[in-house]
């Protein structure tokens, strides 16, 4: 897991006009909560934060006067037609302190010889880890499988130190059978229309 140094600074002005000009700036408002403290309204750079959330579940130290406090991503904002991070909310965290985050799903390996589909029930996976060591997804062998087949929450080697937060008999992946859909005879669908 990566960990990424940005630089924040105090605000003291809110609303939209605010956030206009920080973001006018080339940087992000943020809150910053966690641990029983009250919010911290910051601002952050803009592009360091864009590159460092391109890692998921990235673990951000953050300078703030002085002070380094470790946070992690918990909500963000992207205007939607242009993709600017719009407002960013984070989660302070410890070293050694567990946390529950969601984790990509990745397949690997191919399926036995046949037509079959391969279903993502679940994209990601909610996992206990430690803060330091949230790891980035965990990937899952779909090798030889058959139409028919799922693999469950508890079916999936996690990395040492993470744990299932959700219920262990649910489905992340099965495999289905690729059937075309019969065309209907001629004349069948001009009869069902007019009924």
């Amino acid at each position: 897991m990566s960990e990424v140094k940005l630089a924040a600074e105090s605000r003291t002005e809110f609303g939209k006009g605010a956030a206009r000009r920080i973001r006018r700036e080339s940087k992000v408002p943020a809150v910053v909560y966690g641990h029983g403290t009250d919010p911290v309204h910051i601002t952050l750079p803009g592009h360091e934060l864009l590159l460092a959330l391109r890692t998921p579940n990235v673990l951000l130290s953050l300078d703030l006067g002085g002070k380094t406090e470790l946070a992690i991503p918990k909500a963000v904002q992207r205007d939607a037609i242009r993709g600017h991070l719009e407002h960013v909310d984070l989660l302070l965290v410890k070293r050694g302190e567990k946390v529950t985050v969601e984790v990509f799903v990745q397949t690997e390996g191919e399926l036995a010889p046949g037509s079959f589909l391969v279903e993502n029930v679940l994209n990601t996976l909610t996992v206990e880890a430690e803060a330091t060591h949230i790891p980035e997804s965990v990937t899952v062998s779909i090798a030889g499988l058959e139409a028919g087949a799922s693999i469950h929450a508890k079916d999936i080697k996690l990395p040492k130190g993470t744990t299932l937060a959700i219920d262990e008999d649910a489905v992340v992946i099965q495999v289905l059978s690729a059937q075309a859909e019969e065309p209907a005879a001629e004349g069948e669908g001009d009869a069902a229309a007019e009924a």
